[in-house]
């Protein structure tokens, strides 16, 4: 009797949280199942989260710090035990959450003798401390230490260079990776031709968020990426001549706007995604973690349904409007803008 190999849409994907905990502030692990997974498969979904987990979730740094009559990187402040070069390091150790876009001003105004903690950072609205005993310089007299900060948020990580240097002012290395490791394994079982397999997703983060918010927040990334796949335009490509035929032929922004502008319907800006238009690095997070992907999406919007979206402005609303008004001459509603 031959049995019926078990088609992959039939079949429920099941993922678990094994273990979890919390090894100090800044050093939390998490470890997770998934199943069950045809053969070979379990080594294609591993690489990809974890690729995903260490260089696509966004964190938060302290980039740049100033403090007045500081010559150099390595000189010292009289009444500071550390060097400037040390507390800079310090600095760049400092475990932050949060959800602003941008570049954001923070400082550091404390009178000796103490210690300098991370506590005694002064942030921006929507910003945490993860450790607030994190140590940054000790004060040995009773000296005022006033340090301005920029804190930004981003993804991978960014090396200081010297031109960077600027108004006194000193870039520090980011490292925005929330995610300090991740390791997949895979476990087989069954017999012959019929072997499934079980994957094995390990991730240890920096405290600014869980394990399990790591895991949602790559998969989350993995699917936007793969989103314009799904929505191809399902049109054929007539080439020219027979010199082209081995060539692949893309369809420029500029191309889609000239159609649009003969064809305004629904169909046609479904395909339009806002990662295209010219909008600035935050607007285009704000929209997107309101589920908003495409022209379409963005247009069955009002304009109060869009000032609700965390951190959006009314200055935001107005930039989009001139998008749209500038790239596809679109006749909007009064009650939409």
């Amino acid at each position: 009797m031959v049995r019926d190999k078990i088609p992959v849409s039939t079949r429920t994907l099941q993922w678990k949280c094994v273990e979890s905990r919390a090894d100090s502030k800044r050093l939390y692990y998490g470890r997770f199942i998934l199943s069950p997974l045809l053969k070979g498969q379990a080594d294609t979904i591993g690489i990809a989260m974890r690729r995903a987990l260490l260089g696509e979730i966004e964190g938060t740094c302290i980039t740049r710090a100033k403090s007045e009559n500081i010559p150099h990187e390595y000189s010292t402040i009289v009444g500071v035990q550390e060097s400037v070069h040390e507390i800079l390091m310090n600095l760049k150790e400092i475990v932050l959450r949060s959800n602003l876009y941008g570049i954001r001003d923070a400082s550091i105004c404390v009178k000796g003798p103490g210690s300098v903690t991370a506590q005694d950072i002064i942030l921006p609205p929507y910003v945490e401390i993860v450790d607030n005993t994190q140590k940054i310089a000790n004060l040995t007299e009773p000296i005022d230490l006033c340090i301005e900060l920029k804190i930004e948020r981003n993804r991978g990580y960014r090396i200081k260079t010297p031109n960077q240097f600027q108004d006194g002012s000193y870039p520090l290395d980011a490292v925005f990776m929330p995610v300090r490791n991740a390791n997949h394994s895979i476990h087989s079982y069954g017999n012959g031709n019929e072997k499934q397999e079980i994957l094995f997703l390990e991730i240890w983060t920096n405290g600014s968020l869980t394990p399990k918010e790591a895991l949602n927040e790559a998969s989350r990334n993995l699917i936007d990426l793969f989103i314009p796949f799904l929505h191809m335009e399902k049109e054929n490509l007539h080439l020219e001549n027979n010199k082209h035929k081995d060539t692949l032929s893309f369809f420029t922004f500029k191309d889609k706007l000239n159609k649009l502008r003969k064809n305004k319907k629904e169909i046609a800006f479904q395909y339009i995604f806002i990662d295209q238009l010219e909008f600035t690095p935050r607007i285009y997070n704000c929209l997107k973690r309101s589920n908003i992907h495409t022209l379409l999406d963005l247009l069955n919007n009002s304009k109060e349904e869009l000032m609700k979206i965390e951190h959006f402005r009314i200055e935001d609303v107005k930039h989009i409007f001139d998008i749209l008004e500038k790239n596809f001459a679109i006749d909007l509603p009064k009650n939409q803008f």
